[in-house]
């Protein structure tokens, strides 16, 4: 856990934790509260992008094809709300690396790797002291695990990672992914598609890559991407 005062020498992070205080205060009725937590905590995403400019936007992708994949995969609405705040927020944990390591063109030597290894657990440690987003830190806690076990940060593999977790995972990486030399929007989508199948058994869970696959095919993630743009 971050000590208070390393938290006052990080940008933004204050803020943003100040916000999600106010939400988990909220005392709201039950059928508005996940409206309200969802539309706040798109306001916190973006203070995240403040401090990490190459994410601008990241998390809103990411969340929205989070949760398309998770309707796909038929969750339950609670695990479905779960789910989008954690993708809008799985990234809180890198506002607490040396800013030197955010720079993805700068090659990493063993250490600097582990402390990038470390920022979703440090994510999760964020996020968990607030009461409406303790089921969205275990998501965050656990979205660089890989289907095989080789991932991080505890190496847990196969159906004993969280299912919220393996859909986040897709769709993060599937956003994340850079397409050098690709003149469209659809070209870069589906090499970001080829390279996701690749590492479908792998590092990711066979039947999300499927229903990511199913909706590539249906034109469902450039319908995503174009409420991306409104």
């Amino acid at each position: 856990m971050i000590s208070t005062r390393a938290l006052e020498e990080i940008p933004g992070l204050l803020r943003i934790r100040q916000l999600l205080m106010k939400i988990d205060q909220l005392r709201l009725p039950a059928g508005s509260r996940c409206d309200v937590e969802r539309i706040l905590v798109k306001q916190a995403a973006r203070e995240i992008e403040k401090a990490l400019p190459s994410h601008v936007g990241h998390g809103h992708r990411t969340a929205l094809l989070a949760g398309a994949i998770g309707r796909a995969l038929q969750l339950r609405e609670d695990s479905l709300h779960h789910l989008l705040l954690a993708s809008y927020l799985h990234d809180i944990g890198l506002l607490g690396l040396p800013h030197r390591l955010l720079d993805s063109g700068t090659p990493l030597d063993a250490e600097s790797y582990r402390l990038v290894q470390n920022h979703a657990r440090l994510g999760a440690s964020l996020l968990e002291p607030f009461s409406f987003l303790r089921t969205a830190s275990v998501i965050v806690a656990h979205h660089h695990e890989r289907w095989d076990g080789t991932g991080y940060p505890y190496g847990i593999r196969g159906p004993f990672i969280p299912l919220e977790a393996r859909i986040l995972s897709v769709a993060d990486a599937f956003d994340a992914i850079e397409v050098p030399g690709a003149d469209s929007t659809a070209l870069r989508d589906f090499v970001a598609y080829r390279i996701i199948r690749v590492g479908s058994e792998v590092q990711f869970d066979p039947a999300v890559v499927a229903a990511l696959g199913d909706m590539m095919k249906a034109g469902g993630v450039h319908r995503i991407r174009e409420r991306c743009l409104e």
